[in-house]
């Protein structure tokens, strides 16, 4: 039991991540942006932290290599999920609930994604569990290839140079803030969740208000 939650520990906490090194970096991002059971690990964190920890030079790689890698691998993470929803198709949704699998979550991109349309492909790169799901879910309903290539390169550019270089600048600019960035990562994730948790709030109350309808679709 204590290894298991060693290694959730070693692999939701950005600082362990980055000691890692960029490839580690690369691989955590590559699955969490279509890798079904890679909706746990940390994106918006890992980011943000990498950016902040590279402007101290506590984590020594040049910020124009940190934003084109980690985009490349945020872009080949969605295709990958665009790929995995594209041949496993509906079966997903009878999918039973595992430990590296919800269910919910599907349930919870395939809601996001009727109300925004294909707009929801940029705006989940900001939402945790929905960034995951997002590109699977684009497969499973065969959304046109072209577009998706087209929203997932601007969704992953703006993700990956809002939070990395939007670290960098606030080391930068404010060099102490590295010595509060326990709590600056704890904003960060309840700004990000703030929305997720509406969302699946509203759906909820939608599914109880039309409970025909949802056993019908």
């Amino acid at each position: 039991m204590n290894s298991l939650i060693e290694l959730y520990h070693n692999c939701t906490d950005p600082e362990v991540i980055i000691k890692g090194g960029l490839i580690v970096i690369l691989l955590i991002i590559f699955a969490e942006n279509g890798l079904f059971f890679g909706f746990f690990l940390p994106g918006d964190t890992l980011l943000f932290t990498t950016g902040l920890l590279a402007s101290t030079g506590k984590f020594d790689v040049r910020i124009e290599i940190l934003l084109s890698t980690i985009s490349v691998a945020a872009y080949l993470g969605s295709f990958v999920g665009y790929y995995f929803g594209l041949k496993t198709g509906s079966t997903l949704f009878m999918k039973s609930d595992s430990l590296f699998f919800k269910k919910k979550y599907m349930f919870a991109a395939e809601a996001f994604f009727v109300r925004y349309g294909a707009v929801a492909l940029i705006m989940a790169r900001f939402l945790p569990i929905i960034r995951t799901f997002a590109p699977i879910f684009a497969g499973i309903i065969r959304y046109p290839f072209g577009k998706f290539v087209l929203y997932n390169l601007i969704g992953g550019t703006l993700w990956v140079v809002t939070l990395v270089y939007g670290g960098y600048l606030l080391g930068r600019i404010f060099p102490s803030s590295k010595d509060y960035l326990e709590q600056i990562i704890i904003g960060i994730v309840i700004i990000t969740w703030i929305p997720v948790v509406v969302t699946y709030i509203k759906e909820r109350k939608r599914a109880k208000e039309n409970p025909v309808n949802d056993s019908q679709s």
